[in-house]
């Protein structure tokens, strides 16, 4: 399980990093610290350099480049400006996932490539709905997982990682919030810290009246068969819900979820949620993914049957998806509606790769995120205005 996390994480990193990254991977594994927890040494989140995203940060993270080309399934293409929602009335709050390259058990606090390349896949786009907040936390690395599957052993500070997270979001509470509803949005390791801060701070806390919904991706949490929550919230069923949890694993529909699979899977009698997001926000099952042009390292401009130069691509109508279960998993399953006929890609890329072998027990997750992305914003725009309205009508 360790040296497939290592593995998927890399792959995610080296996917959002345009500099590559197999040389880092190979760095030696440095010595556990000697020194006892550095969460005490916190990070000052009034300082707009440990935030990848801040609106009151000039060119942060999320101001990029979200141009998408359309390609429809006869070749025909249509260039999709990216319009920022004006005078957005609440906020998105994002923890990424395991992307750090960085040769320390737990990161440093200096964005580098693929913190910024992350950002922009799966977080930017949410601008369409809300303000955004992303800040740095001190995460831990794709090495420090490799030290993990070597060793069996972690020299990473879980305290101080959880620190940074719930530190920023005590910030971002005391000096932006303003009263503001919140869609917290996390994927992988991010996701996990979601639900250690729900658990641990937000749901206790007044916090809680301003969670207008979340929406954590690609890392599992399970159904209290007594209560029927997950992580303490009720799982999404309406797109007007709020207050409720969005979460999946995605896999290819022919390719379900092996017995050892992780993701997805029930465990201590929980089953894992699956929400579909092409069905709460509207769209009748249809996935509205929006892919990177050059994904997962290939460098073709041509990856989906058409060139284009946009650094995103949209493919209407190829993919569709449903929540299915067996004993033993619960999973997103997408569909790829190919027709060799016409001139647009049969197929998306996604799967982890391993010496030339597809690693099955992973699904899809390293583009979760991008394959519902046009969902997942559908969902934040109808799930804010449903909280707007119960608190205009209070």
């Amino acid at each position: 399980m360790l040296k497939k996390l290592m593995i998927a994480a890399a792959t995610i990193a080296m996917a959002a990093c345009s500099q590559g990254g197999s040389p880092v991977v190979e760095a030696p594994v440095p010595a556990a610290p000697e020194t006892e927890s550095l969460a005490s040494a916190g990070n000052d989140y009034a300082e707009m350099a440990n935030w990848l995203c801040h609106p009151d940060k000039p060119d942060d993270a999320c101001s990029v480049d979200l141009t998408a080309t359309e390609i429809s399934a006869d070749g025909s293409t249509q260039l999709i400006p990216f319009e920022p929602a004006a005078g957005p009335a609440f906020d998105c709050f994002y923890i990424y996932p395991t992307v750090s390259f960085d040769v320390t058990p737990n990161s440093d606090m200096v964005a580098g490539p693929e913190e910024l390349n992350v950002v922009a896949n799966q977080f930017a786009r949410y601008g369409e709905a809300c303000r955004l907040f992303a800040p740095m936390y001190r995460q831990t690395t794709l090495l420090e997982l490799r030290n993990q599957m070597t060793t069996g052993q972690t020299a990473a500070d879980d305290a101080m990682r959880y620190a940074d997270v719930i530190d920023s979001w005590n910030a971002y509470l005391a000096t932006e919030n303003d009263g503001r509803g919140v869609v917290l949005v996390g994927h992988s390791q991010g996701a996990g810290m979601i639900y250690e801060m729900l658990e641990k701070d937000i749901l206790a806390s007044p916090a809680r009246e301003k969670l207008i919904a979340v929406h954590a991706i690609g890392y599992g949490t399970g159904i209290d068969p007594a209560t029927g929550l997950a992580a303490g919230l009720p799982v999404c069923t309406d797109g007007a819900q709020t207050e409720c949890l969005v979460s999946f694993e995605s896999f290819r529909e022919a390719v379900p979820p092996p017995s050892n699979s992780w993701f997805g899977k029930t465990q201590n009698g929980k089953r894992a949620v699956c929400t579909n997001p092409a069905s709460l926000s509207g769209d009748d099952g249809n996935l509205k993914a929006i892919m990177p042009r050059q994904s997962l390292g290939r460098l073709a401009p041509n990856d989906y049957g058409v060139a284009v130069d946009t650094p995103f691509v949209t493919l209407p109508g190829l993919l569709t998806a449903e929540c299915l279960s067996n004993e033993t998993h619960d999973w997103l399953a997408v569909t790829v509606h190919a027709d060799p006929a016409d001139p647009r890609a049969d197929d998306i890329p996604g799967d982890l790769i391993v010496n030339g072998e597809v690693v099955s027990d992973w699904g899809l997750h390293l583009v979760d995120m991008n394959l519902a992305m046009g969902n997942l914003v559908g969902l934040a725009k109808v799930q804010g205005r449903a909280w707007l309205d119960t608190q205009n009508a209070e």
